[in-house]
């Protein structure tokens, strides 16, 4: 372990003006992949700024139904919340499916949604990787890429971002809260991760200097009738080779609402934009679904290790909008 200098803010505004001041500093929120990163020697922080003693612990219902989560929930205490099982039961299986039960209760939802790609690649610190040095190369493209992404990717990374819970927020159209010391802005989702390109190092739309405060999900009727399908190698503690996140609303046998969210199988939480505007008043059948399916999938391009996801992409969201139609 390399020497670190440790400092613990009480208030947002003093964490903000600690992390534009510090050189090479880090926010440390619940540590369950920071503290990993930097054994590995992949992170390499000269000082952590600990934000556990932040007031972002609770979770709030607005005036206007939306639901606001501070950045240091735990994911445990998320999953279990009474609003979250009965208006957004997507979230909460997304959680109960990711990690353990001992992560769940350390880990926060700021750091999940932050928390970087499990490629072993990008561990293996002999090997070459564009997201961990840039332009040393991928070497995923010509190795063992059976977990890698099949879309979003590029020439510079495939390597597939990890969160169950991001890909259920992405679904539920969720707003991400941040602040500095330039003040506070607000960034949805959809623009929150971004893919690799030509420069895989870049993960998010964060700057270096903003903290996560909050994420904010409104109120959708749909959501109720929601639901989280990880396909994985084994029952628990294990990533998704692909995992579907959907909430759907069913009227005289038609589609009148429908969101689709894909994990496991892209560089990012995965929107899937095509599927939902092939369901939209479309009848609510295997057809339509499978249909769906596969013009979300049809600019994949998978790797011959990961090629199998594009037909396990196609049932499993099949198979979860089907599952939806029977509750």
């Amino acid at each position: 372990m390399r020497p670190l200098t440790y400092l613990r803010p009480t208030d947002v505004r003093e964490a903000v003006e600690t992390i534009a001041s510090a050189q090479n500093a880090k926010f440390l929120g619940g540590g369950t992949n920071l503290v990993d990163l930097i054994r590995r020697d992949v992170e390499r922080p000269d000082t952590v700024v600990d934000i556990t003693a932040l007031p972002l612990h609770e979770v709030t219902e607005l005036a206007d139904g939306t639901l606001r989560i501070g950045a240091l929930v735990r994911n445990s205490h998320l999953a279990a919340h009474p609003l979250v099982r009965t208006r957004y039961p997507v979230l909460t299986q997304a959680i109960l499916m990711g990690a353990s039960g001992q992560l769940r209760n350390m880990a926060t939802v700021g750091g999940n949604l932050l928390q970087r790609t499990r490629c072993h690649y990008f561990y293996d610190t002999a090997a070459a990787c564009n997201k961990r040095e840039p332009g040393t190369g991928c070497a995923a493209l010509t190795g063992y890429a059976r977990n890698h992404a099949i879309l979003g990717t590029s020439e510079h990374c495939i390597a597939t971002h990890p969160s169950d819970m991001s890909v259920a927020l992405t679904a539920l159209d969720a707003t991400v809260e941040v602040e500095s010391t330039r003040g506070q802005r607000r960034i949805p989702i959809a623009d929150f991760h971004v893919p690799p390109g030509t420069t895989p190092q870049v993960e998010t739309t964060l700057s270096g200097d903003e903290l996560v405060t909050a994420v904010e999900i409104p109120p959708l009727p749909a959501a109720r009738n929601s639901r989280y399908r990880k396909v994985r190698d084994r029952a628990s503690y294990a990533f998704a080779l692909v995992s579907v996140a959907a909430a759907l609303r069913v009227e005289h046998d038609h589609i009148t609402e429908v969101r689709l969210s894909l994990g496991g199988v892209a560089t990012h939480p995965w929107r899937a934009a095509r599927a939902e505007e092939a369901l939209r008043g479309a009848p609510a059948t295997e057809a339509s679904f499978r249909a769906a399916a596969e013009a979300e999938l049809a600019a994949a391009t998978p790797q011959p290790d990961n090629a199998f996801k594009v037909e396990l992409a196609r049932r499993t969201i099949t198979a979860t909008l089907r599952t939806l139609t029977q509750s």
